[in-house]
């Protein structure tokens, strides 16, 4: 039984370094973003299969996006979300990344390492 006081020792499992992006919509995105939805959605489908893209979304108040994803550094996530439709049409309007860590389900519920990509990788592939 440990002593009072002290911390018992806890395994918390892997935490995957992974990139949380806040992307900011312009006030009237509910409106301007409907011609180029379906090709941003699908698009973030393609990463997500990938398995550079973890986890998106966004708030249903349409204010911003959640981006979770893989990438070697904050630059190539934000990179990822530049070339995404919404900001080259100005339906999102600022991009904000910091580095995040991800809780896992630990080795039997990680993903399979071959289809697990990186940001820097997707942007090579063009």
């Amino acid at each position: 039984m440990p002593e009072p006081g002290a911390e018992e020792s806890i395994d918390v499992g892997p935490i995957e370094p992974v990139w949380l992006v806040e992307a900011t919509y312009a006030p009237d995105a509910a409106e301007t973003r409907v011609p180029f939805r379906a090709e941003h959605i699908a698009r973030l489908r393609q990463l997500k299969r990938r398995g550079i893209v973890v986890e998106v979304g966004a708030f249903v108040d349409v204010s911003a996006s959640i981006i979770i994803l893989r990438a070697a550094d904050e630059q190539a996530a934000l990179d990822v979300c530049r070339s995404d439709v919404y900001l080259r049409n100005g339906v999102w309007v600022e991009l904000r990344a910091r580095a995040f860590g991800r809780v896992t389900d630990g080795p039997a519920g990680e993903p399979d390492p071959a289809r697990r990509g990186r940001a820097d990788d997707e942007l090579r592939s063009g």
